[in-house]
């Protein structure tokens, strides 16, 4: 388990420091170089697809570093 959540601190992706909820849409924004809003658009119209689009969102709250290079599940899997 620790070998995935060192490659995805390896990936080079991080929780934006622009966020609104949990700054997915910023880290990935940040990531590929494009405007925040248009990502943030994104992400709200993938919520209309049917449970895919929320799962998807909160899969990667749960295993995205945030700036610090911590883990959410991480720490919830080590109390």
């Amino acid at each position: 388990m620790n070998s995935l959540f060192e490659t995805m601190r390896n990936l080079g992706f991080r929780r934006g420091p622009q966020r609104l909820v949990a700054g997915i849409g910023g880290g990935i924004a940040a990531k590929c170089g494009v405007n925040v809003w248009v990502v943030r658009l994104l992400i709200l119209l993938s919520f209309l697809l049917p449970v895919i689009g929320i799962a998807v969102y909160l899969l990667a709250w749960a295993v995205l570093p945030w700036q610090d290079g911590s883990i959410p599940l991480e720490k919830s899997l080590r109390k």
